[in-house]
């Protein structure tokens, strides 16, 4: 049996559970893999421990009716995460706290903990391998453990472990996507006629933009993705503070309909190449010719274009954003490190 501590039960945690739950004996009969959540810390949820592990059926029911996970009728109460991670005998931590690009915490705290305690971890935080990824994998290594971070770019649309395990075999000179959702839409929208703040605010009832837009608009969350993929498929050692970021908002319907005329479309496109040995990257609106496949990926999808050296460029399009979609891709790193 797998054991899970789950840190976090916002909408990917409580996913999570819920994907887990309707797949447990589909990845045991198909993967081996017997997995169970035996602890949840939430910040705001409550904190839930039971040993032998959590009929999920019964704490998504009983979550839904009271909001907290502690109405699960039996179990260990009241601890917070760092508790949680010491005491509840897991083999994996799910580490799914809100990001945080300027400090990494609270999430870097846990993942050092989990690590340093010889337990597995994966994580959908961007904020702990976009600021320390090179300190963490080492700690990792060190405790014979593995670091998975696949859900922390394009949620569960394959982009990290494309890069550094599928294209094994080739060099991976640069890169160059569409990794936010939420900026697309804006812009798609916008060539369909809205205007920016219209369409923006179209989006955040949509629930594709926070009420506070800056991480999407301007360009930071694009930031943190491109320096995980910078320095976990490129080998790089980048900080948010290294790439260079314009974000979205200075773009008008005029340069727009510019761009249409000329065959092409403005995309927020985040990249990394490599030029003498030197990793450099940006963010920032650009415009796409139309026969580039980014051209035509639009509304909230994302898409990845990886340069190689033999298989030339590779590009993957999905989902890149949604409690769903990013339970999914910790569930492909829960078999991967199963495996």
């Amino acid at each position: 049996m797998t054991k899970i501590a789950l840190i976090g039960f916002g909408v990917v945690g409580q996913s999570f559970a819920r994907v887990l739950s309707q797949k447990q004996q589909e990845l045991k009969e198909l993967h081996g893999l017997d997995a169970h959540i035996v602890a949840i810390s939430g910040r705001s949820k409550g904190s839930l421990m039971v040993k032998e592990g959590i009929e999920l059926e019964h704490l998504l029911a009983s979550f839904e009716d009271n909001g907290t996970v502690e109405s699960y009728p039996t179990g260990i109460k009241g601890l917070d995460s760092i508790q949680t991670i010491k005491e509840s005998g897991a083999d994996v931590v799910v580490e799914v706290t809100g990001t945080n690009l300027e400090t990494g915490e609270p999430g870097l705290s846990h993942i050092r903990k989990a690590l340093s305690m010889g337990k597995h971890v994966i994580t959908c935080n961007k904020g702990p391998p976009a600021l320390a990824y090179n300190e963490l994998k080492g700690l990792a290594d060190e405790n014979g453990v593995k670091f998975r971070i696949e859900s922390t770019v394009m949620a569960g649309t394959p982009a990290v472990n494309l890069g550094k395990e599928t294209l094994a075999g080739n060099k991976v000179n640069g890169f160059k996507g569409i990794i936010n959702g939420t900026t697309n839409y804006i812009l798609t929208k916008m060539e369909q006629g809205g205007g920016y703040d219209a369409t923006l605010k179209e989006a955040q009832e949509l629930g594709y933009a926070e009420a506070d837009p800056a991480g999407d608009v301007e360009g930071w969350d694009a930031v943190g993705k491109v320096v995980i993929l910078a320095n976990t498929v490129m080998g790089a050692d980048l900080k948010p503070s290294d790439v260079e970021r314009e974000g979205i908002t200075g773009i008008t319907p005029t340069m727009i309909d510019e761009a249409k005329r000329e065959n092409m479309r403005i995309k927020l496109i985040a990249q990394a190449h490599i030029e003498d040995g030197v990793v450099s990257a940006k963010v920032a609106p650009e415009r796409v010719h139309m026969t580039d496949p980014l051209a035509n990926v639009n509304g909230t999808m994302n898409a990845l274009t990886y340069m190689t050296d033999g298989l030339q460029d590779v590009t993957v399009i999905g989902r890149g954003a949604g409690g769903v979609e990013t339970a999914h891709g910790i569930i492909s790193d829960l078999i991967a490190i199963y495996r």
